[in-house]
């Protein structure tokens, strides 16, 4: 665990919530400094994300959504971007062909949603950029849930909870790291059903 941490990070990990009230004084303002350092970087990619979304949608027609812990403001690094696209399965090749010539098919993979989805990759200034595309009922379902974060979830809520993923990943504990990403959505999303997928 992080030397400098004094959070019993099992305790949170077993409550499933970082509560900003369990952090001493010392604690939280390590937490505080940790997110505000990735808030530097905010404009930027919000800039590098509208040009990218702008991209996505003269390639492929479809409106993109960050799907990615940059849109929950949850992230660790600021190098890298999620964006998410709903299309009709009916029209999955015409899609691939449609981004072929403009970004690397990464290919297909399992959702938490007991489907598929397609996934793209290519880079703008610096930043790569992953493209999820996913059903128009699953899209439309994850923008739900990313709503009913954002409309929950409160700035102090946001730095505990990224300061804990931090300390689990640099203990490496890759299993409870990729639970933890998830707590979110358990405690913000009714409809919430997932279990972790390790890629």
């Amino acid at each position: 665990m992080d030397v400098h941490s004094e959070v019993d990070v099992d305790a949170i990990v077993r409550s499933g919530w970082a509560d900003p009230a369990v952090f001493g004084a010392e604690e939280w303002a390590r937490a505080c400094a940790f997110w505000q350092q990735r808030r530097h970087y905010d404009d930027w990619l919000l800039r590098v994300r509208s040009r990218a979304a702008d991209l996505v949608y003269e390639w492929t027609g479809r409106q993109a959504r960050d799907v990615g812990s940059f849109g929950t403001r949850l992230n660790l690094e600021s190098s890298d971007l999620d964006l998410g696209i709903g299309f009709p399965v009916a029209e999955r090749e015409h899609l691939i062909a449609a981004l072929k010539p403009h970004t690397e098919f990464k290919g297909e993979r399992q959702t938490r949603f007991d489907t598929s989805r397609l996934v793209f990759s290519f880079e703008l200034d610096g930043v790569e950029i992953d493209v999820s595309a996913l059903t128009d009922e699953d899209f439309a379902v994850a923008c739900r849930m990313l709503d009913q974060i954002e409309a929950g979830m409160n700035t102090d809520e946001r730095i505990a909870h990224t300061w804990v993923k931090h300390l689990l990943r640099e203990a490496g504990r890759k299993e409870d790291y990729a639970a933890w990403k998830l707590v979110v959505y358990a405690r913000y999303c009714p409809e919430f059903n997932w279990v972790p997928i390790h890629e």
